[in-house]
């Protein structure tokens, strides 16, 4: 197999990271930063995004930890099968494999919109590799019962999403940007990183428009990830909370506050993406939890090899 290349739109100057692939037992190549050493922290991103949205955390923490940011399957820059189904599950499995692979342990688990679903059913197996947690505006439950997400959901979902998904590539061109409190804060350089990996009618709708569906169509998934997440009870964990998300709301933020009662949050005055409206606090934010969780002792000091995987460094 041909070793993969960044393309042309990638801006270096704003992702200046190596380039690795991991391939799955599938044959599908997942793109990943792997950068600095020390205790592991492993982004995981949701949708309609890609490992650039971690670029200002991973280097704030990469002279102190390792960190590793993962491409889900179909975005960014990790390979778009036809035959992947592109459901929270699916994208679930793939990253458990991708963990697996690399014998990750010990390991931060920072995760943010869909990245909670996907990212969060490694922590709650009985035989974990995670043994912190940080939650940036994300679910792992069934939103039936919240009317905010509900009743947009069942219009993306359907026929009239798909389309608008398709042909106006509508998640990235209106609702990303109005997910943001500062407006100016997804500047135009911005944007096109994150619209560039769906510029095709196609992957709009195999990819993303996956995850429209999935915000009820996956429902028993998420009961299950819920089942579990007492286990999560008194593990070290950060809440990391936009307040202004016209997504997950104050409700959303009260029922993790319930879930991981000894967590520490904190706030922020911005929209659906902390990371990107308040990069600095964010980073700062994650440096503190990972410092104090140090310092405490609940942290190994074993470092993962890295794998002999496929990597490039432009």
């Amino acid at each position: 197999m041909q070793t993969p290349t960044t393309p042309a739109w990638l801006d270096r100057e704003a992702y200046p990271f190596s380039a690795r692939w991991l391939t799955l037992s599938s044959g599908t190549r997942m793109h990943y930063v792997d950068e600095g050493t020390g205790p592991i922290v492993l982004f995981v991103h949701g949708t309609p995004t890609w490992s650039f949205e971690w670029r200002h955390q991973i280097r704030a923490l990469s002279p102190h930890y390792r960190t590793i940011a993962v491409d889900l399957v179909g975005m960014g820059l990790s390979d778009r099968p036809t035959d992947f189904a592109y459901t929270p599950e699916a994208h679930s499995a793939a990253l458990t494999e991708f963990v697996e692979k690399l014998d990750l342990r010990d390991v931060t688990l920072v995760v943010h919109d869909f990245g909670g679903p996907i990212g969060l059913p490694l922590a709650v197996r009985d035989d974990s590799r995670i043994t912190r947690v940080v939650i940036i505006n994300t679910f792992a439950w069934s939103l039936d019962d919240d009317p905010s997400v509900r009743r947009p959901a069942r219009l993306f979902g359907g026929a009239v999403g798909r389309w608008l998904y398709r042909r106006f590539n509508f998640s990235l061109r209106v609702i990303v940007p109005a997910a943001f409190l500062n407006k100016r804060a997804l500047t135009p350089e911005i944007h096109r990183q994150y619209l560039a990996p769906f510029a095709d009618v196609e992957s709009r709708g195999r990819v993303l428009h996956a995850f429209a569906r999935a915000l009820l169509g996956s429902r028993d998934f998420y009961r299950r990830i819920a089942d579990r997440l007492d286990t999560l009870r008194n593990r070290p964990a950060l809440i990391i909370w936009g307040t202004r998300d016209p997504a997950f709301r104050a409700n959303q933020l009260e029922r993790w506050m319930n879930v991981l009662p000894h967590a520490r949050v904190v706030r922020l005055p911005t929209g659906h993406w902390p990371q990107e409206e308040m990069p600095d606090a964010v980073s700062d934010a994650l440096h503190t939890f990972l410092d104090d969780s140090r310092l405490a002792g609940d942290t190994s000091t074993r470092h993962t090899p890295r794998p002999n995987d496929t990597h490039s460094p432009v």
